[in-house]
């Protein structure tokens, strides 16, 4: 991995000084909190697009499209609300929406917002302005590379316990198939079956734990490259 200023440097064409000082650029509040919030419960937290006839009348487009751009949703996002709001016989206002939603994108496109985006896994879609982009995306393929190792931990960790819990079983069942074999119930054909049965599930419980062996050592990798680069984020002030 190249050295972690030189790899932001390289993404954002700025020095380390300047790139430094506009990571920690936050995503601030402003005075349109009230239509934002407003905006929020009209759309719902859930982001669902459909909206009931009054919600179409009384709607602040400015603020529903401040809301869309903070949140980084592409302009499509209008036609849902158009169609939602069609469907009751009222117009959108596209010309109110676009003003709301391109401030609101200034707001997303920072920064500091950009690295708190990737940590938690957002997709980007290309929204920013060329002048905003390039610093945006370098922090924001910081906080995703993040994300993205802190995922490959978690991966390893439900496959080891999914395995585990799979040889487990499989250990269980062979126990009782040993239980069934010595009773004076069991037929010489159910036997039979039986030890057929408990030699393929001794061959699992060997590729079982060659799989966890392997994984358990998959997870030991991905720690320590997650733990390398946690360092460095921290180190760089994110």
């Amino acid at each position: 991995m190249p050295h972690f200023s030189a790899w932001i440097q390289e993404r954002s064409g700025k020095s380390d000084s300047e790139s430094t000082r506009d990571k920690f650029e936050g995503f601030e509040m402003n005075s349109r909190l009230a239509n934002i919030l407003a905006a929020a419960m009209i759309l719902g937290l859930s982001g669902c697009a459909s909206m009931s006839a009054d919600e179409c009348l009384v709607s602040d487009w400015s603020a529903i499209g401040y809301e869309d751009g903070a949140r980084g949703y592409t302009a499509d996002r209008f036609s849902q609300h158009r169609k939602a709001c069609a469907k009751h016989g009222v117009a959108a206002d596209f010309e109110g929406y676009k003003r709301g939603r391109e401030d609101g994108l200034v707001e997303f496109c920072q920064p500091g917002h950009g690295f708190t985006y990737g940590v938690n896994g957002g997709r980007y879609n290309g929204v920013c302005s060329a002048d905003l982009e390039p610093e945006f995306v370098a922090s924001y393929n910081v906080g995703y590379q993040l994300y993205s190792l802190r995922a490959a931990v978690s991966s390893a960790n439900s496959a080891i316990y999914a395995k585990q819990g799979e040889l487990k079983s499989t250990e269980k069942r062979i126990v009782a198939i040993g239980v069934e074999l010595i009773s004076d119930e069991t037929t010489t054909e159910q036997r039979v079956e039986l030890l057929a049965e408990m030699k393929d599930l001794s061959e699992r419980t060997g590729e079982l734990e060659s799989e966890i062996e392997f994984l358990v050592a998959e997870r030991a990798r991905a720690e320590q490259e997650l733990q390398y680069f946690e360092q460095t984020v921290a180190a760089e002030g994110y």
